[in-house]
Parts: C-alpha cells; sequence; structure tokens
C-alpha cells in the first residue's frame, strides 16, 4: 500500500533554496544544492552541536516521535527571509534550508541547513545563526508524542 504524499513546497531565489517536505531528508541532496565552483567550504551545521534530530527525550520523558505542522505559505516566505539575510551577512556563496514535516521518529533529521562560502568560518557562522533563525522565527509547530501516559504537547519549534 503506498501513502500519497503532499507536493514538496520551495521557493527558489538568487543561489537560495527553501523547502518543507513531508520525505525523509537526504543530506547529499541539500549539499549538492550550495555546492559551487567558487566555494571552498560547505557547512552543514553538526547534529551533536544543534540538534536537528528527533531525540528519544524531552525533560526526562520519553518522546515516541514529533509530529511537525506548518503555516507553509508563511513559513516559505520566513526561511526565504532567513536565508537571504545570512547570505548577505556572511558572504556566503549559496544557502539551502529543509524542514520536514509530517511525523519524524526518533533518530531522524527535521531540518538540514547547508551553506556555502569561500571560507570555512563564514560558512560555519551562517549555518549556526541560519539555524537558530529558524528555530525562532520560521511558522513550524511540533507536536511531542510521549512514550507513556502523558500524550502529547504541541509545542513552538523554540520551545524545545
Amino acid at each position: 500500500m503506498s501513502v500519497d504524499l503532499p507536493r514538496t513546497p520551495y521557493l527558489k531565489d538568487n543561489d537560495i533554496n527553501v523547502e518543507l517536505t513531508y520525505s525523509p531528508l537526504d543530506v547529499h541532496s541539500t549539499m549538492s544544492r550550495v555546492r559551487r565552483p567558487s566555494a571552498g567550504a560547505i557547512q552543514i551545521p553538526s547534529d551533536d552541536e544543534n540538534e536537528g534530530t528527533t531525540r528519544d527525550n524531552f525533560g526526562g520523558k520519553p518522546v515516541k516521535q514529533l509530529r511537525y505542522s506548518s503555516y507553509v505559505p508563511l513559513a516559505l516566505k520566513t526561511m526565504l527571509s532567513i536565508a537571504t539575510d545570512m547570505k548577505a551577512k556572511h558572504g556566503c556563496t549559496a544557502i539551502s534550508l529543509v524542514h520536514r514535516l509530517g511525523v519524524v521518529p526518533i533518530g531522524e533529521d527535521s531540518i538540514l541547513i547547508a551553506v556555502s562560502s569561500p571560507h570555512r568560518q563564514a560558512a560555519w557562522r551562517a549555518g549556526e545563526e541560519t539555524l537558530e533563525a529558524c528555530k525562532s522565527k520560521v511558522e513550524v509547530w511540533k507536536l511531542e508524542q510521549f512514550g507513556d501516559e502523558e500524550g502529547a504537547v504541541w509545542r513552538a519549534n523554540r520551545d524545545g
């Protein structure tokens, strides 16, 4: 039995790609969108340092999975605005932001950000700042579904 998922909405503008998808995220595909001959560095913020992966717990409670929801037209515009600002601020070559919607099981990525620039430090700073800006501004909400009797809690992305 196959499941029909909604179309993947995206926006592109001048070496910037932003998209929302119900499919598992692909690091290599996201990196390929920012690879340029003039870029000496491609940065994807590390899951170990800025969590973009579904954890198995939150505040000591076991988490079964996350379910992301979004106001898609506004979220895409906000993502494009963030990427445009970061590209200009850090002198980046290209930026790609991909956020997953729907159910995201434990251990799978919910957001990928790839940044290319002529030098490593600019790509690193832009990637970190972009991730934090997305978490605090993009119109995406998550339903944390717990593995115990506590049920589920809706949170803004910035809440955890």
